[in-house]
């Protein structure tokens, strides 16, 4: 298994440059969270969480919150 992402902004690239289908609205997040250096919410990290999951990739390591 891949080492889990360490940063939001680190998952949010990963996502947008995978083959992955986003909607708009989580294109928009994604783009938002990678370049916003502001911490995410509970549930920005849920959403990033299930958009990792959904696209196959690794998780968010504890504490990646920044």
């Amino acid at each position: 298994m891949a080492d889990p992402f360490t940063t939001p902004r680190s998952a949010a690239l990963a996502l947008l440059n995978s083959d992955q289908h986003l909607t708009r609205k989580a294109g928009s997040f994604l783009g938002q969270t990678a370049v916003d250096p502001k911490p995410l919410t509970p549930a920005q990290i849920e959403w990033l969480a299930t958009l990792l999951e959904r696209a196959g990739l690794p998780k968010l390591a504890e504490g990646g919150r920044s």
